[in-house]
């Protein structure tokens, strides 16, 4: 079903109608997308205090450190994703360039000796006050916003290879290749997989996507191939047991923590893994420290939890008002869902060990303010929906 606003869209004009069209809607929010949300919220502000207590008192004396610095970010990702439902939607599309250069200005700062905040070799964070933030997290979602506003300018030109498809991937490759110098496999590799999700929602062809990921393998093998530390993940994630004191240690002790909670967990807060047999056991491997606590059913509601919430958010996504709403939404959902089940891939040694967070769980305050915001415009879009949906 076409309208007035998405015509205008694929014209590359504005698309903010005067008034919706008599098939389209004003609609209350998603109660069961926004509950479910809820939900992923608190169970994550539990598991950041249980998983990180040990290490919280151990740094800083205080078992609540992360847990107040999480409800602080918390509070910040509230009122943006107020201010973003709150705002009309369609004025993004005049602000999604500033954004995409902002964005990977920031990803170039980061990597600016003096600028950029290096922990462990890797240079990611940006200090601001006495918080630190990850740029990459946001240029996630500034890319978003960006490919959903030129591809609906763009409108049938998708179809094509060379004219519609090719510019696109070179927006994401500069976020992606940025990403990765940090270096940050796992985020680089989260944003291109999103990207090609945009792509594919907006009418790319499939063979043309096809051939563009065929180009894309053996550069990626190539760089993977040429650092000692991407090579020994990879090979970890094929045979974690074959070194388990060293590159398979995370995963082992990952499989370690999910399988001594067998059904119902050991108890909330009665880990043994976070006591520093587990690395990251409060930010990326925290599925871990759920799954050994609650259990085979804990682990198994939070994978529900997301397929409820990547239900209701491709179903806001297909009856979106216009183009850019649609893929907005459809990017926003599959930038949340994909890196959640990357992240669930790696503790359960089902994907290669890349370190993201997973959403609204693990400790990170960048993760969550983002994962919020696009949240928050998913729920922006759904209010302007189909009659029939």
């Amino acid at each position: 079903m076409r309208n007035s606003s998405a015509a205008a869209a694929a014209r590359g004009g504005s698309s903010e109608p005067a008034a919706l069209p008599r098939s389209f809607v004003a609609a209350p929010p998603d109660g069961v997308l926004f509950a479910t949300i809820a939900i992923l919220i608190s169970i994550g502000l539990v598991m950041v205090f249980s998983a990180s207590s040990a290490q919280a008192y151990a740094d800083h004396h205080d078992t609540a450190y992360y847990l107040k610095r999480q409800a602080l970010w918390l509070l910040v990702g509230s009122i943006c994703s107020l201010v973003a439902y709150r705002i009309d939607y369609h004025k993004l599309r005049a602000l999604a360039p500033y954004a995409f250069v902002l964005a990977v200005a920031s990803l170039a700062a980061v990597l600016v000796p003096h600028v950029g905040i290096s922990v462990n070799g890797a240079r990611r964070w940006l200090g601001i006050g006495g918080f630190a933030v990850q740029p990459s997290e946001f240029a996630k979602l500034a890319l978003v916003v960006y490919l959903a506003a030129a591809l609906s300018a763009q409108g049938e030109r998708i179809t094509s290879l060379v004219k519609g498809l090719i510019p696109m991937c070179f927006a994401a490759a500069i976020v992606a290749l940025l990403v990765l110098k940090e270096p940050d496999m796992g985020t680089a590799s989260i944003i291109l997989m999103t990207a090609f999700a945009i792509f594919f929602a907006a009418g790319a062809r499939i063979e043309h996507l096809l051939l563009v990921l065929l180009a894309t393998v053996p550069a990626a093998a190539a760089a993977i191939l040429a650092s000692p530390y991407k090579r020994a993940r990879i090979f970890a994630f094929v045979n974690p047991w074959k070194d388990p004191e060293n590159t398979g240690f995370h995963i082992v002790q990952s499989l370690f923590a999910l399988g001594s909670g067998g059904i119902f967990g050991v108890g909330l807060g009665e880990s043994r893994a976070k006591f520093f047999y587990l690395p990251e056991q409060y930010t990326d491997f925290i599925f871990s420290i759920l799954g050994e606590e609650l259990g085979l059913v804990g682990a198994v509601s939070v994978v529900a939890l997301f397929v409820v919430f990547g239900y209701r958010a491709i179903r806001i996504a297909i009856a979106a008002p216009d183009r850019f709403g649609s893929l907005l939404a459809g990017g926003c959902t599959a930038l949340i869902l994909i890196q959640a089940f990357v992240n669930i891939g790696v503790v359960t040694s089902s994907w290669p060990v890349t370190g993201v967070p997973l959403p609204f769980i693990s400790f990170g305050g960048s993760s969550l303010v983002v994962c919020m915001v696009a949240v928050a415009l998913i729920l922006n879009v759904g209010c302007r929906r189909r009659v029939d949906l």
